[in-house]
């Protein structure tokens, strides 16, 4: 809010529009946050800018929630998601014009890297995970094989010092067919590539995707307590997660772990069973966060109906 309302006081005449998850579950508490605001966003937000930028009156944009003349606050009827994902533009042109990627670092991931997207949505009902439940739904839209692997082939000409490219779609590996067959036409490009799955693939796939250039995946582990996993609907048995686990090991494929600390029955022996169950993985890296039941999710509405946050002073 202070960064928009500074660049109002530089020139009044410019419009500024919030997006994101925050924006798009809370608009009218992000449009109240400050007068300087005009406009967000909601959900899908890439066609509702475009029109934005392109001048339409904002009440013709579908997705959009704007104050009117008279400082009420309007929301328009919601954008229908992308179904056709191949119509939005390859990403890699603008990297090129705007980034300098040797000044990005991820700790698990080969340096210099790239990181985009070839799908949206995620079918895993997990109630923590913040975009399924605010942005981008629970069916997995994608971009074709066909799609990626010219965006691939193009930013290999782009970008010939990166080492890893990562697709940090929720789950790269929920369709495993196509999930396949881009693997099968990266194999020719001679890529190193990484991607987020589930703990449940088994060992034939996991080589397939070994050999067509996969290095690492970055697997939601979560917890080390089959109850907490149940609870967050994770759809994971432990017994599933360590084959998956022990097959990667196998077949060479690095694994970067997530865990989370702090969800629904947590207790002192649950999270000693998650640093053992962690130990016991023995994967390359990870990374621990603490539970955050950010608003449109069902987590967040669990926590409410609990109690459980901090009453405000």
């Amino acid at each position: 809010c202070k960064v928009a309302e500074a660049i109002k006081q530089q020139k009044s005449a410019t419009k500024i529009g919030f997006i994101g998850a925050h924006a798009a579950v809370l608009p009218t508490e992000t449009l109240k946050a400050s007068p300087s605001i005009d406009w967000v966003a909601r959900k899908e937000f890439d066609f509702t800018c475009k029109e934005v930028a392109e001048g339409r009156p904002l009440p013709e944009i579908d997705g959009l929630s704007y104050r009117n003349a008279e400082g009420k606050i309007i929301h328009n009827r919601e954008r229908e998601l992308i179904t056709n994902m191949d119509v939005l533009p390859w990403v890699v042109d603008t990297y090129k014009r705007d980034l300098q990627i040797e000044k990005y670092f991820i700790g698990y991931l080969l340096h210099p890297y790239l990181s985009l997207y070839t799908g949206r949505g995620c079918p895993a009902q997990c109630t923590f995970c913040l975009w399924p439940q605010t942005i981008g739904g629970h069916k997995y839209r994608v971009r074709s094989p066909e799609n990626v692997a010219g965006e691939m082939a193009y930013a290999k000409k782009l970008f010939p010092q990166v080492q890893e490219f990562f697709f940090d779609d929720d789950t790269f590996t929920a369709n495993l067919p196509r999930a396949r067959e881009i693997a099968k036409k990266l194999a020719p490009l001679g890529l190193t590539w990484s991607c987020n799955s589930r703990a449940n693939l088994d060992y034939d796939t996991i080589k397939f995707f070994k050999d067509s250039g996969l290095r690492l995946f970055l697997v939601g582990y979560e917890s080390g307590n089959q109850e907490i996993l149940d609870r967050i609907k994770k759809g994971i048995q432990l017994e599933e997660a360590r084959r998956f686990t022990k097959s990667c090991h196998e077949a060479g494929v690095v694994i970067h772990g997530t865990f989370i600390l702090g969800l629904p029955v947590e207790t002192r022996e649950t999270i000693e069973q998650t640093i053992r169950y962690a130990m016991e993985l023995d994967v390359f890296s990870i990374q621990v966060s603490l539970a955050a039941p950010y608003p449109g999710t069902e987590l967040y509405e669990m926590a409410r109906q609990n109690g459980w946050f901090a009453k405000k002073k």
